[in-house]
């Protein structure tokens, strides 16, 4: 790994997210091949039945799956695709996505992804589940590289 992350440095990736910002998400947590995301459910959030919305939900697990494919192979990441499966609605105050290496390869590393809301009592209940490969892209060739 040649672009080592520690958490204030990855905060600082996260704070240079314009959408991030827009939405108030933090990381509270990255480092062992694991990263945890958090943001506060508010209503300009929800969805037309008052429940937190699943684009806001897919955004956490997206971010959160990077970051902790980070952990392991740095800071040079695209995710190549995740699925997410939305397990019951998301109420409650606090939206908490954690993400887990599963395997991490040259190329490619799958994490996996739970997404919690925490009520005003911090009683935590598991909304959705996702999985993601993220690729790790080759460096940039140069011009005096081709031939």
């Amino acid at each position: 790994m040649t672009d080592a992350l520690d958490l204030a440095l990855a905060q600082k990736v996260l704070a240079a997210q314009p959408f991030s910002n827009l939405l108030g998400a933090r990381l509270v947590a990255f480092g062992n091949g694991a990263a945890t995301l958090e943001l506060d459910i508010r209503d300009d959030l929800r969805q037309q039945n008052g429940f937190l919305h699943g684009g806001v939900l897919a955004y956490a697990a997206d971010n959160t799956l990077t970051f902790a494919a980070g952990t392991v192979v740095g800071a040079r990441l695209l995710t190549a695709g995740f699925t997410i499966d939305y397990l019951r609605p998301a109420g409650g105050t606090l939206l908490r996505a954690h993400a887990q290496v599963v395997r991490a390869g040259r190329s490619r590393v799958v994490c996996r992804c739970d997404l919690s809301v925490l009520d005003g009592t911090g009683k935590e209940t598991l909304c959705a589940v996702a999985q993601g490969t993220i690729a790790v892209p080759e460096p940039a060739r140069g011009p005096e590289s081709v031939k």
